[in-house]
């Protein structure tokens, strides 16, 4: 990038850059803290710490200086603080969550770190090295993981493949199928493997069935029924073998062991080690015990050092809604904070007492007193005016660069365009979106990834959307999501559509192409997990429309939805019961739903182990299926002996929804169940 951008100053900029460094660095030690490193994903864990550790120097190095950044470092760093907070949340996930399902997933986690690594890679792609003012040391340090996170390999630890293997062989020596043959289940290798993966007394185990009832509510609306099934067969293992390897002894030395776990208040708790903590009590941004409740301005409640974090970071949005903040005033939720204090007093919870607001104002005001008043009206405009210039900046690249130099700023803007609605308000402004979409079309793979993606990225914005339709783009979206020259393509492509499809109008524009609602369909069968989410829901949004629910049945949606039910890395369950109950709406729908053979005893399963949103439109589609010359569901019903109970139960406990409709069923297969009884004529 020239001279003009260069001399930008950012610390104005497009975010605060001693504000941005600040919590890149506080991120990064909590991120590369010294807690333990869990038995299952060690070496990835590891891995990632120590690439994360290389670029702290970088970070302090930077903060030190007092030379303006140019606007391509604060993209990076932007970048960069977006995935070491993921790997944060990762890292986390594995310590504090099932060991067991961290194995059975092992695979999926590992590609999680992978792509992480590989963003980290492309994020450092347009730091400008050479425009920092970075010590020798530092600067190879940055360049050696640079070379690294590009050439980084998948890497799945052999051994946890061979655990999680014996282990789902020892499941199904445990199923109701092989019910007789429980005497032969091999308990010393069980044991072996749970202790291998740092599960060695009766307390480890009660905690770990903890975790997997609570991964069980968590899957229950997005992780299908097979998923649903490994979780409760794990379970069940778990608890046999509970039972039997520890002796009655050693479960009461167990529970006094429980009493003396009690951790010093001045240590950090893992909460989810001992403790089911109420979601209503952690903090949307953390997931931790919130210590201090604070409102916002649109109303959610977040713990206070997390959220100031956050508005500290640029943010002027909440994190919850992504709804605009209209201001920045931390308002105590002092009901909140009494009732967390109440359930930590009744469950011997340690509860650390956080810096308390008047000291925060305290520290700050004396703060502020050694310091220049700050005009916050100035500072806004000229964080305006650098995103403006910026995006000008790169509106000419993308016009009248070379293919390298298109791709560089198709990368950025779509960065830019990640960080807020002004951005994405401002960058349409300079002119971005014709050209994004003329793009659409270049046989560049990375080209091609960063324009559709950073049209997504724009569409957020309301008005975006209609810029976008307005210049022609959906031909060319569909182009991508039909034959995008990379998955991630097609995947972004999809979303846009997704987003696009948001206002009303444009559902029958979309629908009407005779290539998108078939394009997205055929990623619904062949696309990656990300892929089938993102058509799913581009699909619920279109089949609003009758006229679009045929195409989709025609285009052979129904047949792949009902195979997304029990797809376990999917995860979208519930959009695909809710797709296929709109698809039944229309005759072909109903038709091709009726013709599944495995369909209605997935839904009976679905009314026992599903989400509320689940159970719903389980229910909707049975009833659908039994209306209206449906003899042969109600058969198949009234002969499956878990339909009636688990209809009887939706009807008392329910929602109001799913009541009414349990109800209207359970009616109408006693009218047929008398009406075979006692067939007129």
């Amino acid at each position: 990038m020239d001279g003009v951008v260069h001399s930008l100053m950012v610390s104005s900029g497009l975010l605060p850059a001693g504000t941005l460094l600040e919590s890149l660095i506080h991120l990064t030690n909590e991120a590369t803290s010294g807690e333990r490193i869990p038995f299952v994903q060690a070496k990835n864990i590891s891995t990632v710490m120590r690439r994360i550790k290389l670029l702290s120097s970088l970070f302090e190095e930077v903060k030190e200086t007092d030379k303006p950044l140019p606007p391509s470092s604060i993209l990076c760093l932007t970048e960069l603080f977006s995935v070491i907070r993921r790997v944060k949340i990762l890292i986390e996930s594995c310590r504090e969550g099932s060991q067991l399902w961290n194995l059975m997933q092992t695979e999926f986690i590992s590609n999680q770190f992978y792509v992480a690594v590989k963003e980290i890679g492309g994020a450092l792609d347009i730091l400008p090295l050479s425009l920092l003012n970075l010590t020798a040391d530092t600067r190879e340090q940055v360049e050696l993981l640079h070379k690294q996170a590009k050439r980084v390999q998948l890497f799945v630890n052999p051994s946890e493949i061979q655990r999680r293997d014996e282990l789902l062989h020892l499941m199904a020596a445990n199923s109701d199928k092989n019910r007789k043959n429980k005497g032969f289940i091999d308990f010393k290798r069980i044991k072996d493997i749970l202790s291998s993966i740092g599960l060695k007394s009766s307390l480890d185990y009660k905690e770990e069935i903890s975790k997997l009832e609570a991964e069980a509510e968590k899957q229950a609306g997005t992780g299908g029924l097979i998923v649903l099934s490994n979780i409760h067969n794990l379970i069940s293992l778990i608890s046999l073998s509970k039972t039997t390897i520890f002796s009655e002894d050693e479960h009461l030395k167990t529970q006094e062991d429980l009493k003396k776990r009690k951790m010093p208040m001045n240590q950090s708790f893992s909460q989810s080690m001992v403790f089911n903590i109420p979601d209503e009590f952690r903090c949307p941004i953390s997931l931790d015990l919130m210590k201090d409740p604070v409102i916002v301005a649109s109303g959610h409640t977040y713990d206070r050092n997390s959220i100031a974090q956050w508005i500290n970071s640029g943010h002027h949005t909440c994190p919850k809604s992504g709804q605009r903040l209209i201001h920045m005033a931390l308002i105590p939720n002092y009901a909140l904070k009494s009732l967390i204090h109440q359930w930590c007093q009744e469950n011997n919870f340690p509860m650390v007492e956080s810096t308390s607001a008047s000291e925060l104002e305290r520290s700050t005001s004396k703060r502020r007193s050694c310091e220049n008043p700050i005009d916050h009206l100035s500072a806004i405009k000229a964080s305006v005016d650098a995103v403006k210039m910026t995006a000008e900046f790169l509106v000419g690249k993308l016009a009248t660069g070379s293919p390298d130099i298109q791709r560089q700023a198709a990368y950025e803007l779509r960065l830019l365009a990640k960080t807020g609605m002004d951005n994405r308000r401002i960058i349409a402004e300079a002119g971005a979106i014709p050209f994004l979409v003329t793009l659409l079309d270049c046989t560049d793979p990375r080209i091609q990834e960063n324009a559709v993606t950073a049209l997504l990225n724009l569409s957020i914005y309301e008005n975006n959307k209609i810029l976008i339709m307005a210049a022609g783009a959906i031909e060319n979206i569909i182009n991508v999501l039909q034959s995008g020259k990379t998955m991630e393509s097609k995947e972004n492509a999809a979303a846009a559509i997704f987003s696009l499809s948001i206002i009303d109008d444009y559902k029958i524009i979309i629908g009407a192409n005779p290539r998108a609602i078939p394009a997205l369909v055929g990623l619904l069968g062949e696309g990656t997990t990300a892929g089938k989410r993102d058509a799913a829901t581009a699909l619920l949004n279109l089949a609003v429309y009758s006229v679009n629910r045929a195409m989709a049945v025609h285009s052979g949606a129904v047949p792949l939805l009902i195979n997304l039910l029990t797809d376990d890395r999917a995860g979208i369950t519930d959009d695909a019961l809710a797709v296929l109950a709109l698809l039944l709406g229309c005759t072909q729908g109903l038709e091709e739903i009726r013709k599944s053979r495995v369909l209605v005893p997935l839904l009976i399963d679905l009314l026992r182990f599903g989400s509320p949103k689940g159970k719903e439109n389980s229910i909707t589609l049975l009833l659908g299926l039994c209306k209206d010359r449906g003899e042969e569901v109600a058969r198949r019903l009234l002969m499956n002996p878990r339909s009636i109970p688990s209809l009887q139960s939706l009807a008392a406990d329910g929602s109001l929804k799913a009541r009414r409709k349990a109800d209207a069923l359970l009616r109408l297969l006693n009218r047929f169940c008398s009406q075979s009884q006692n067939p007129v004529g």
